[in-house]
């Protein structure tokens, strides 16, 4: 079985400030097992580094206000049609993200406050009957 991950955690530089979000024990875990590594942002072309985006009544914006809901969205169906949800045994996501958050996400008003809720690909995937775990959440 395959596993879904966001590739910020496996240490590749795709996050909005150019850095990554390594996660040793996400690697440990995935040590077994066939990973396919995924960064909607990246996908959808939004650069790296890049204005952060964050999710404003249900629409994918960027910080100075320029929507990015289309793009993004096209991105997470890219990969939601690239996968077939019997081959994989589940998602590793990104906490928090807008497109990865599988408990919570910011409120859009950039302000840092977080609020109950899924991006757009932890929804998605959810949605395909694929299980998502948040990456904290990996022992």
């Amino acid at each position: 079985m395959k596993v879904i991950v966001s590739a910020c955690l496996l240490g590749e530089n795709c996050k909005y400030n150019g850095g990554n979000n390594y996660s040793e024990r996400v690697v440990h875990f995935l040590s077994d097992k066939e990973v396919i590594p995924v960064c909607p942002e990246l996908l959808a072309g939004l650069g790296v580094p890049r204005t952060p985006i964050e999710i404003q009544n249900g629409v994918i914006v960027d910080k100075n206000g320029k929507n990015v809901d289309a793009t993004v969205r096209r991105a997470v169906e890219t990969i939601a049609s690239s996968v077939n949800p019997d081959e994989i045994a589940c998602a590793i996501l990104k906490s928090r993200s807008p497109t990865c958050g599988v408990k919570e996400i910011y409120d859009g008003s950039f302000s840092g406050t977080l609020i109950p809720g899924m991006g757009s690909l932890a929804a998605r995937l959810s949605a395909m009957g694929i299980i998502v775990i948040d990456s904290e959440d990996v022992l």
